[in-house]
């Protein structure tokens, strides 16, 4: 029997968690946090697969591939889409409590970049509701969970390019620790949280696998695509599902003029809430119209959420918002069977990269790729496992994890890496945000490199060993400014305008130079980065 080590309980994982337990692994989850605290619980709007009607495969396939800007991959794209019934006919099998429409049928809304309606939700609670229905399930199937525990490092034998496991801090404990397996799956999430209070993600999305996985050896892709959700609360930075446009709501400007096509890509509709933001510093969110009854029924969370946040009922009142840092195009290279360049090493959801979304995502495909390559990353994992299990080899990274956790302790606190981290997010969101220019990045870029500098003075204030919450928050940084280093060079890199990925000193776009994957790795501990087709 395969044993597969699953680092991470949000969606992704815990469908390859169900994948691979259906083809017979022994299965192991882990996760930093509870898996119904994961990040799938803020995926609101809905699921994108073409259940009848006008509405055609063919359709999604190619809305998904104009949305990409030339980045998506036609193969990886239709296998998501032809997969998408089955996907939810899955989740509808398990019990996930879709909303239906009058006839019965499973409902849809139509969401921004989409042709026709074919986000299946559950009001607009969709991500929480598939969330708890699949860990319902893992419960029900006996799947292992060990939880609070942060990934330090993935174990890898470098004669053979081969993932032995991975080790971890017990957060309660404060001990390192090790689990060998015969495949590592990573599920790990976005890298979102280094926007800090200007995006949507909660504060735990520090790409700890992808920071992982680059210094085991593998590569990432496109991380300079990071899409920014056009309607987040102004003030909170938390998120108003695009459902609430899909179902008719209106952008309007500091004249109460509507100024946009609310249902274009949400690269398109957040850089033109930008603009009027940059004009006049307001812009609203208008559902007034729809009434309170529909409200109610199809939009209770959005109601909740600006009446606690906001202070007002949408209702009767116009919502303040702006784009915030929402979702992580890029992520760890892998390959068709979601296996990454490590051997055994398998990525899926946010943290991969499958080339579905490629420079812009549309609204309903992060639910649909999560479960769609879930399922077959958990069978394809279980398989690799099966026929090559993990060798009994000596590794001493356990040891070195050990020794870097004692030795954090006598980092100095000379620099609060608290100020620094929202500083961080601050020159991020000006810099690397919605529309950057050459001299802001090159700027960001060695703001970034001091941090590093100075990490060694930055430690934790707290020295104690049990639940030390000061410790996983300083590691997370260090994984932060790993990452933002990468992201800032590949923006630098791509000379041109893309998806998400807007110069404002390069608005145009360039196919013949950089029509191709940003592809970043580690080379002696130096980065090297390339465009690759």
């Amino acid at each position: 029997m395969a044993k597969v080590l699953i680092i991470g309980g949000g969606g992704a994982g815990l469908v390859s968690a169900l994948s691979a337990h259906e083809a017979g692994a022994e299965v192991i989850v882990l996760s930093k946090t509870l898996p119904t605290r994961s990040q799938t619980s803020m995926a609101q709007g809905g699921m994108n697969a073409v259940l009848g009607g006008d509405d055609t495969i063919a359709h999604h396939i190619d809305d998904t591939l104009r949305s990409s800007a030339g980045l998506g991959d036609e193969k990886q794209i239709s296998f998501m889409c032809e997969n998408a019934p089955d996907a939810v006919r899955w989740c509808n099998s398990m019990g996930l409590p879709f909303s239906r429409d009058e006839s019965g049928k499973i409902a849809r809304r139509r969401l921004g970049g989409a042709s026709a309606p074919r986000a299946c939700y559950a009001q607009d609670y969709t991500g929480l509701k598939l969330l708890h229905t699949l860990y319902d399930q893992c419960l029900k199937a006996g799947i292992t969970f060990i939880n609070e525990r942060f990934l330090l490092n993935l174990i890898i034998d470098e004669e053979t390019n081969r993932v032995l496991g991975a080790t971890f801090l017990d957060i309660a404990s404060g001990e390192a620790e090790e689990i060998r397996a015969d495949a590592v799956i990573l599920a790990t999430g976005g890298y979102g949280a280094i926007y800090g209070k200007h995006s949507t993600n909660s504060v735990h999305s520090s790409g700890d696998g992808l920071a992982a996985a680059i210094r085991a050896g593998a590569k990432l892709a496109d991380l300079e695509f990071i899409q920014f959700h056009p309607t987040a609360l102004k003030n909170s930075s938390i998120l108003i599902s695009e459902s609430a446009r899909g179902a008719g709501g209106y952008l309007l400007n500091s004249d109460k003029a509507r100024f946009t096509d609310e249902l274009a890509p949400r690269d398109v509709v957040a850089r033109a809430i930008h603009k009027e933001m940059t004009k006049s510093g307001a812009v609203y969110l208008d559902i007034r119209h729809l009434g309170e009854e529909f409200i109610n029924h199809e939009l209770p969370q959005e109601r909740k959420l600006a009446q606690i946040y906001e202070g007002i009922d949408p209702v009767h009142e116009l919502i303040p918002i702006k784009p915030a840092a929402h979702y992580s195009m890029g992520g760890i290279e892998v390959n068709a069977q979601c296996m990454s360049s490590v051997s055994g090493l398998f990525a899926v959801g946010e943290c991969a990269n499958h080339k579905t979304h490629g420079a812009n995502r549309l609204g309903g495909n992060s639910l649909l790729e999560l479960v769609v390559f879930g399922r077959h990353c958990g069978k394809n994992a279980t398989e690799f496992g099966a026929k090559n299990p993990v060798p009994a080899l000596e590794n001493q990274q356990l040891a070195k994890d050990t020794n870097f956790i004692h030795g954090v302790m006598y980092f100095t606190n000379q620099i609060d890496f608290y100020q620094k981290q929202e500083m961080l997010a601050n020159i991020f969101y000006n810099n690397v945000g919605l529309v950057r220019e050459d001299m802001g990045l090159k700027a960001v870029l060695g703001a970034i490199r001091q941090m590093q500098k100075e990490l060694p003075f930055m430690g934790p204030k707290d020295k104690s060993k049990i639940c030390n919450t000061n410790l996983v928050e300083f590691i997370e940084f260090g994984n932060k400014i790993e990452l933002a280093e990468i992201i800032v060079v590949c923006a630098i890199s791509r000379s041109e305008s893309r998806g998400a990925h807007y110069r404002g000193d390069i608005p145009a776009r360039n196919d013949v130079m950089f029509g191709a994957h940003t592809i970043t790795w580690r080379e002696d501990g130096v980065l090297c980065a390339d465009f690759i087709r």
